[in-house]
Parts: C-alpha cells; structure tokens; sequence
C-alpha cells in the first residue's frame, strides 16, 4: 500500500510541483535511463545516498517475463491545447518495489538519489512507440509496474515532462494505460 501512495504523490506532485522534482525522481527510477532526454534535464545537484540497499531478495522473487500484455498511448498536451504523440518514443515498464519508493520518497521531498542499481535493469521492459504514439509490451509477468516515457516536443523545443502511470496486471492480462499529461 505504502508504494502505491507514494506513487499516486508522485503523480499529483506532477501537477502541483512542475516536472523539476518530477524529473529529479524520474533519474532514480529503474529503466528510466532508457527515455531520451531525462538524463540532460534538470540542473546539476549532489546527489544522497540511498537508505535502502537494492534489495537483492525482492528481486530475486520476481519474474523477469510472463504472459500479461501492456498497452497504450504515449501523449503530451501543449499549453497551446495541442497533443504531441510519442513518435517512436521509449516507455519504460520496470516493477514497483520498496527500492523504487525510496528513491520517490527522495525526490518528492527536494533530494536527489544516486542512479539505480544496474541489476534492477534485468527486471525492466522497455518497448517503443509507433509514430502515433501508441505502443504494446508482451512478455510481462503479473505485478504492479510504473510505466514511463517521454515525448519531443515540437519545433526542437526539447521534451515533455515525464510521464509516469502505476498499473497492476494480471497473469494473462491485458492492461491499457492512458500515458498522457
């Protein structure tokens, strides 16, 4: 429960806060090295050491594939009104563990946290957009996954903020996520 809630903060710290913070937790996340552009934002600061040692057990436990089925549509709305889609954009599906709310924990009160441990990256699916914007990951195992990406925006203006969204799909399932703000 305490994942989900720090989770659903971070989404409503987007809204609140501006994409600094939300760009400073992004860099902390498992699989979010793999979205363009996360890497170059945001101003240069020390980073904290993390509290909570990668746990190496949690890790172990989980599956690296399944049968479930993540679907959607990456999607950026411009203050203009204008919706930018993610055109052959990176979204990044890597699961929701205590190690991944510390480093949100983190950043929602101002720090930021030293890069995730690479054996998290094992765990992390990383699919691509179409030119629409929509894109379909296979192969996921059944559990709660923060899905993320980013999109250019247009005119070399840079990229959107991050996008983040929490799902929870079954063995089996299917899941459709509106990854959009």
């Amino acid at each position: 429960m305490r994942q989900w809630q720090v989770w659903a903060g971070a989404v409503l710290m987007m809204g609140l806060a501006g994409c600094e913070s939300v760009q400073r937790m992004a860099q902390n996340i498992p699989g979010a090295e793999h979205i363009p552009g996360l890497s170059s934002q945001g101003p240069v600061e020390a980073t904290v050491p993390r509290q909570v040692p990668f746990p190496a057990e949690t890790y172990a436990a989980l599956p690296k594939t399944g049968t479930a089925t993540i679907k959607g549509r990456l999607a950026y709305k411009l203050t203009s009104g204008q919706t930018v889609y993610g055109n052959r954009e990176k979204v990044s599906i890597a699961p929701a563990t205590e190690y991944s709310a510390e480093a949100a924990d983190r950043a929602l009160a101002g720090q930021r946290v030293e890069p995730a441990d690479p054996r998290a990256q094992a765990y992390t699916h990383v699919t691509t957009t179409d030119a629409n914007g929509y894109f379909t990951a296979t192969g996921i195992p059944a559990g709660t996954f923060y899905v993320a990406g980013t999109v250019a925006l247009p005119g070399g203006q840079g990229r959107s903020p991050f996008i983040l969204k929490q799902v929870r799909v079954k063995n089996g399932g299917s899941v459709r996520v509106d990854l959009s703000r």
